[in-house]
This record gives C-alpha cells, sequence and structure tokens, in this order.
C-alpha cells in the first residue's frame, strides 16, 4: 500500500486542472472522515440499519 503522501499525490493529480485551495482541502477532509469511518466499522464500532432507524424514528415519516 502506497504511503499517506503519494495517496495524497494521487488524489490531487485526479482533481481536475482548475481545482481550488478549498476544493483540496474539502477532499481531503472528506477522504479522512471517510477512514475514520471505516476504521470504526472494522473496530466493530458501528451500529445496524435498525439501529438507526429506531434513534431516529421520531424524524422519519412513513
Amino acid at each position: 500500500m502506497a504511503g499517506i503522501k503519494q495517496q495524497v499525490i494521487k488524489m490531487i493529480q485526479n482533481l481536475p486542472d482548475e481545482v481550488s485551495l478549498d476544493d483540496i482541502m474539502a477532499e481531503l477532509y472528506f477522504k479522512l472522515q471517510v477512514d475514520a469511518g471505516l476504521k470504526e466499522l472494522d473496530e466493530g464500532k458501528g451500529i445496524s440499519h435498525e439501529e438507526v432507524e429506531k434513534r431516529m424514528s421520531k424524524w422519519l415519516t412513513k
């Protein structure tokens, strides 16, 4: 697996040429959040779909 520096370089290279610094930062933040979520799932810290529905039932309408 490539190091984090190489992953970031590749990610930036895949963005359009007219990308802004804000866009790059947003992509980095998104990747950081996704990676953190995947790590939590790997550690068994996720919750089931049914539990999400139970917790959010007061906001969901059927």
